[in-house]
């Protein structure tokens, strides 16, 4: 509740309690009343035990504001390092040609991050004015061998039952009908008057388009990448100075350049499926790799910060990673030691999964930090004065 005096100087504050039952009143002597907020913080500032810093409950209410109790619990040994999402084996598949001809794209399934169904088309190879390998002939001569080997089939069919050809020309023919009526079955699947229609072989989305419409294509030649995205790889890069703790990492923390969010392999189904045994000639890192399930936000190729997750310490100190704030190279948090009061201590770490991060020296088990409005304390302490709007510009 606020209450906005019409003077400033020394005052007296009475509450008015009632109830159906009674009505009393409590009186407050000797309140001190400041002119605005400003000066209040400032003088209050200046007047705290020790080095206190009073930020007052409805300057927090301003702002985002949040505090967390420093606590003991189980912390992994963290080694930082950098990283990138790849898509798994097995979870991309490549489109080809399976004519030649000039590539005409089908709709606006062709789009890199299109989401694709299996059937969906996505290409049609036209053969229109070539002489060779043009589509549409290759399928009428496979229709015309389909409708030959089949009426020589059913013809053998019939005289075999009056034995006027032997078993081993029926035999023949069958096989022969078999061979071609296969033949034309894949090429007329995917066939239709404008020419071969290319479809997508599973669900999924476009991860990448490999040919340009209008372009001439041979049969064989990749035309699309479909991934599934399923399952990513998270490949973190280690100096070979580290190689021997490589067996040692059992999980990581990452996240991609610019997102705030952490994700962590233990929630994502993740597991280390290999670790470099060598450096490459043009690098001093050995890789580690880890496959994740795909939780629907990260992109293949993301270039990502990532926390290694080795030993386990049992009763380590800890605080999240948001109540740091640095000042030339020293880490500091703000420990809240009253309703509104706080005193700004600096702290030593250890180490840093991402989401926490491990305090040496500084603060007890039970202190409670500032995790969200540090920065507006920060301000406040240095200045006296109330940010505008719960924030700098």
């Amino acid at each position: 509740m606020d209450l906005t005096p019409d003077a400033e100087g020394i005052g007296q504050l009475s509450l008015d309690i009632k109830t159906s039952g009674f009505t009393e009143r409590v009186n407050f002597e000797g309140i001190k009343v400041y002119p605005n907020l400003t000066t209040a913080v400032r003088t209050l500032s200046k007047t705290g035990k020790g080095d206190e810093i009073s930020y007052l409950k409805n300057q927090a209410w301003s702002i985002e504001f949040a505090n967390a109790p420093v606590q003991k619990e189980a912390f992994r040994d963290v080694f930082k390092t950098s990283g990138k999402i790849l898509s798994a084996p097995g979870d991309e598949t490549i489109l080809t040609a399976k004519s030649s001809g000039t590539v005409l794209f089908t709709g606006n399934k062709t789009i890199p991050g299109t989401a694709v169904n299996i059937g969906d088309r996505l290409f049609t190879i036209s053969g229109g004015g070539l002489t060779q390998g043009n589509p549409e002939t290759i399928y009428k001569d496979a229709q015309v061998k389909y409708e030959q080997a089949k009426a020589d089939f059913e013809r053998a069919e019939a005289l075999v039952k009056d034995k006027i050809i032997s078993e081993k020309d029926y035999l023949q023919a069958k096989t022969n009908f078999e061979t071609v009526s296969n033949s034309y079955q894949v090429i007329a699947k995917n066939y239709s008057s404008a020419g071969q229609i290319i479809t997508s072989p599973i669900n999924g989305y476009v991860k990448n388009i490999l040919v340009r419409e209008g372009q001439y294509v041979e049969a064989g030649i990749p035309m699309a990448q479909i991934s599934k995205n399923k399952k990513l790889l998270l490949q973190a890069q280690v100096s070979q100075k580290y190689y021997n703790k490589l067996p040692s990492f059992t999980a990581a923390n990452f996240r991609m350049a610019g997102d705030p969010i952490v994700y962590d392999t233990e929630n994502m189904n993740g597991k280390v499926v290999s670790y470099g045994r060598s450096s490459s000639t043009n690098s001093t890192f050995v890789p580690i790799t880890f496959e994740v399930d795909n939780v629907g936000n990260l992109i293949p190729g993301a270039v990502t910060e990532v926390f290694l997750k080795s030993n386990i310490l049992p009763d380590a100190l800890v605080i999240p990673v948001e109540a740091l704030m640095e000042e030339l190279g020293n880490y500091f948090v703000f420990i809240q030691t009253g309703g509104e009061t706080f005193i700004k201590q600096e702290v030593k770490l250890g180490g840093n999964d991402g989401k926490k991060v491990q305090v040496l020296s500084g603060l007890n088990e039970g202190d409670r930090v500032v995790t969200k409005g540090a920065y507006a304390i920060k301000l406040a302490s240095s200045t006296g004065a109330i940010p505008e709007h719960g924030h700098s510009h």
